[in-house]
């Protein structure tokens, strides 16, 4: 069964920019350094802001997804979301204990009204879609209040708590797949949503090469650095929305649970990425470090995005193990490279370009 086109209605681009907001915020934390390295606890800061945040646009995604029409009614919901994503985005900070309070009066107005929206939709749908909305709007309640008694702990308790009722938040949709599956997503729809999440997201890296022109004088160092980073760029984009565009099948019908996480990871990768081009120019880390956070940010946006599109590649047009093999195997050679010779940061980058250059090139043709 064909989908019909469903549109991306201005109001959702536009709750999207403050979604994009807060990972770029989260994205932050990535360039706090200490004795030459990115401390653990900043690093676990960053994953405590961006999944809260992700799962947070991901379920009001969603819900337009399957049940979504613009009314009155759900520009209403929509806007009182705005409301607490604002809330939530101010929250954001290093300093995370500080502004934990106003983040989780954010972060549970925005469960709480897509819960709200689901139990309201379930009232005017009938079978198999209104079994699916009654399931989630009721469920989801569980792990809002698991997250929310979050408020009444300390330390790493606290987060403990709050990471309870998300995981279990996330476990209900794989839980009820037997109500999902009944009521398939509109893929082109959903892999449209996360395709311009994705782009806002890729602007971070030409953020990065603004900031590496703004913080020092002109070099051919500086410069060349500049242009392999927009050369990266080009290829990262090339390789994501030729795979969206043209290799995806957008009319099977599925639960999109691997668009949904697999996009995550991809979110993850593009935050690190951006952040190593920063620390990369600016030279804070350790080589070693900076090596292995720089080759770790590639190699998990490119199983991540494997994952993704794998499943729902034309049958004719999913990559071998011949293909995955050449892509590792220049890979591996590229790291091997950089841990056995001390590169300059415009050739770790080169790498990285050339990488995703011959990625784009294996997976579009």
């Amino acid at each position: 069964m064909a989908h019909f086109a469903k549109k991306v209605t201005w109001l959702e681009l536009f709750y999207d920019l403050l979604f994009v907001a807060a990972v770029s915020k989260a994205g932050h934390v990535l360039l706090h350094v200490e004795h030459d390295t990115i401390p653990i606890q900043y690093l676990l800061k960053f994953v405590l802001i961006i999944v809260p945040v992700w799962w947070a646009w991901v379920g009001q995604s969603l819900f337009v997804n399957r049940y979504g029409e613009d009314t009155v009614s759900h520009r209403v919901f929509l806007i009182l979301q705005l409301f607490f994503s604002l809330i939530m985005t101010a929250s954001l900070s290093v300093e995370f204990d500080e502004y934990y309070l106003t983040f989780l009066i954010g972060y549970a107005g925005l469960r709480a009204m897509t819960a709200i929206q689901y139990l309201a939709v379930s009232k005017r749908e009938s079978d198999h879609r209104k079994d699916t909305a009654r399931y989630l709007g009721s469920r989801f309640w569980i792990g809002l209040i698991i997250s929310s008694l979050s408020l009444f702990f300390d330390s790493w308790v606290r987060y403990a708590v709050l990471y309870a009722g998300i995981v279990i938040d996330m476990a209900l949709p794989l839980m009820g797949r037997r109500y999902l599956v009944k009521t398939s997503i509109n893929t082109h729809h959903l892999l449209e949503r996360f395709a311009l999440f994705t782009l806002i997201l890729l602007g971070e890296i030409l953020v990065s090469i603004l900031a590496v022109l703004q913080s020092s004088e002109w070099t051919w160092e500086s410069v060349l650095f500049a242009v392999l980073t927009f050369l990266l760029a080009i290829a990262v984009w090339w390789q994501y929305f030729d795979n969206v565009e043209l290799k995806v099948n957008k009319n099977i019908n599925t639960t999109g649970q691997i668009i949904i996480y697999g996009h995550l990871l991809i979110f993850i990768s593009l935050c690190m990425l951006a952040a190593s081009i920063r620390l990369l120019f600016l030279d804070q880390l350790d080589y070693v470090y900076m090596v292995t956070f720089l080759f770790g940010s590639v190699l998990l946006y490119f199983f991540s995005t494997t994952l993704v599109f794998h499943k729902y590649r034309h049958s004719d047009q999913r990559l071998g193990t011949s293909h995955l093999a050449l892509l590792l195997g220049v890979l591996a050679v590229f790291i091997v490279i950089s841990f056995i010779t001390v590169l300059p940061s415009y050739l770790l980058v080169g790498e990285v370009m050339l990488f995703f250059a011959l990625y784009a090139k294996v997976t579009t043709k």
